[in-house]
């Protein structure tokens, strides 16, 4: 994938704010990887931090908002995966510091 598409995908998940611990998910270290077809179909892989989260269709359609806003996108998919598992070491320092951690 090209390097600068894949940085603006990246920085456009910066913009969707978890609703309960009011960081974004890429700080939260939720997000495993990102690829972009030719065709411009976008897969965001990602591990929640909590199995079972009720909050995945607002945040498929926060990052389907977030991404669907830069020109190579034409569709979203969220992948959701349990491997690797969520740890609290994927945070950033960012978000360990907003959360108090």
């Amino acid at each position: 994938m090209n390097q600068k598409i894949e940085a603006s995908i990246m920085d456009a998940l910066t913009t969707v704010i978890d609703p309960e611990l009011r960081v974004d998910i890429v700080n939260l270290g939720v997000i495993n990887g990102v690829a972009i077809s030719a065709s411009g179909d976008v897969t965001v892989n990602m591990t929640l931090a909590t199995m079972g989260c009720p909050l995945i269709g607002v945040l498929e359609e926060m990052i389907d908002d977030a991404l669907k806003i830069l020109p190579e996108v034409k569709t979203t998919k969220v992948e959701l995966t349990w491997q690797p598992a969520w740890e609290i070491n994927r945070m950033s320092r960012y978000a360990k510091m907003a959360l108090g951690l």
